[in-house]
């Protein structure tokens, strides 16, 4: 459901989605509620959070035939985003698979980023940034462990934070390289091996 809506006028649209799938809303509903007026400098933000739904990967194509599915695609053309941002969060069990190497051959995606203390930046599933979104459109996945620690916490705020103060590709990739200069080339390189012509994210 719609948690906030900030308005200062003309400028992106940007939204944020919480709680894709399975129980991951209990976790990201805190940190979303985290971003305020001040986050904004000019256009629109929109804060979503979903509780409990049944789990379907995103990456399968099915997921989008889902219940919860059709709700991104309804909000997605509802409200065009330029910058669009999934927040996740994981089971540390799962770590090592996400971060793989080898992720693009197992699963057929890139490896997650981390950033630091487990949290982890990709674009969104293939289907979605290909078929919903513009080439130019930024398109952001955020993970962070399902019970995570105070300092997991502070860096995905953060990173919301940047993004949410962010009008363009530029500002977003300047601002993250500032503390993660390896992770924005690594981002990169994966989205022109992966996407071809399409930007980082």
């Amino acid at each position: 459901m719609l948690l906030k809506a900030i308005d200062k006028g003309t400028g992106p649209t940007r939204v944020f989605i919480g709680g894709v799938h399975g129980k991951e809303g209990l976790t990201t509903l805190n940190p979303i509620k985290l971003l305020n007026e001040d986050d904004v400098k000019d256009g629109k933000l929109f804060l979503y959070n979903y509780g409990e739904s049944k789990y379907i990967s995103t990456l399968d194509p099915f997921y989008y035939q889902s219940t919860m599915g059709e709700k991104i695609l309804n909000i997605v053309k509802t409200h065009k985003p330029d910058i669009y941002v999934e927040l996740h969060c994981y089971k540390l069990e799962s770590y090592h698979k996400l971060v793989d190497m080898e992720r693009k051959e197992k699963v057929g995606v890139p490896p997650l980023i981390e950033l630091e203390y487990n949290v982890l930046l990709s674009s969104v599933a293939p289907y979605l940034r290909t078929k919903v979104f513009r080439k130019n459109d930024i398109c952001i996945t955020l993970e962070l462990p399902c019970k995570p620690e105070k300092k997991s916490v502070g860096v995905y705020v953060e990173v919301m934070k940047i993004i949410a103060g962010s009008n363009n590709r530029a500002e977003i990739e300047d601002k993250l390289r500032v503390k993660y200069p390896s992770q924005v080339i690594k981002a990169q390189k994966y989205a022109a091996e992966f996407f071809g012509g399409y930007p980082a994210f």
